[in-house]
């Protein structure tokens, strides 16, 4: 599970979070700033795993399923 979540659904957000969050960690490296690499694992954890940020952070399904099929609804006449 672990790797399937590593190796698949990566998109921009995710890519974008990757670069930042290396481009941070270094930075933080070299300017020995702890701040700067808690910011960095938090935006690489996230990466990784596929969160966004949010309360609701779950990953957005790729995958929707989409049923074309329309039911009959019946209609009751109230008098």
């Amino acid at each position: 599970m672990i790797r399937e979540t590593l190796l698949t659904d990566w998109n921009l957000m995710r890519i974008l979070r990757l670069g930042l969050g290396s481009y941070v960690s270094v930075q933080a490296v070299e300017t020995q700033s702890t701040i700067s690499m808690i910011f960095a694992v938090f935006l690489l954890f996230q990466a990784f795993s596929n969160t966004g940020c949010g309360s609701n952070g779950c990953a957005i399904p790729i995958k929707k399923n989409n049923s074309n099929k329309t039911e009959e609804i019946e209609y009751e006449e109230v008098k």
